[in-house]
């Protein structure tokens, strides 16, 4: 009996390894840079946007310097609690060429509430449920949120996180 509870510990172990080895491996993929399609990020640049007070936001505006594209909403409480390091990396990096877009999948009149409230100084694009499908093209496969992309100035991706930016987050942006 001791050799077949071993046996099996031992199997259970070498099964639960082999999963530790496989979801490494889908978050490693997640995470490579080079896996978007061009024709992924050409949709990404003809794509336009209203921003709260109404006025058009094409991304063709963004093009030629880097930028930082964060997926949010008003519902999300992470997306909430990394806003202030967003907004100040925006105000130290805006003189150095940097860009931040946050793209809000909410609705257009709880963003304006909330950003009445909590105004920010980088650009804010109503993306609604549309942006979702965005976010899922440009890498965020489950659909979660907050998501963050960093585009360099020829617009090739840099960096990607799902989930709430650290402080360590944002240091790479600009290495």
């Amino acid at each position: 009996m001791t050799f077949n509870a071993n046996r099996r510990t031992a199997m259970y172990a070498g099964v639960a390894a082999l999963a530790a080895i496989a979801g490494a491996g889908v978050a490693w993929k997640r995470q490579l840079l080079d896996d978007m399609a061009p024709e992924v990020m050409a949709a990404f640049w003809s794509a336009e946007f209203d921003t709260p007070n109404g006025e058009s936001l094409p991304m063709t505006t963004f093009q030629g310097k880097p930028l930082v594209i964060n997926f949010w909403a008003t519902w999300c409480t992470p997306c909430i609690e990394e806003m202030p390091l967003i907004e100040a990396f925006f105000r130290e990096n805006e003189s150095k060429g940097w860009q931040v877009l946050g793209l809000a999948i909410d609705q257009p009149s709880r963003i304006r509430q909330f950003l009445s409230q909590f105004p920010v100084n980088y650009k804010i694009g109503l993306a609604g449920l549309n942006g979702t499908d965005l976010a899922k093209k440009l890498g965020n496969d489950v659909g979660g949120l907050p998501f963050t992309i960093v585009l360099d100035a020829k617009g090739q991706l840099k960096q990607r996180k799902l989930g709430k930016l650290t402080p360590d987050d944002i240091k790479k942006w600009t290495e």
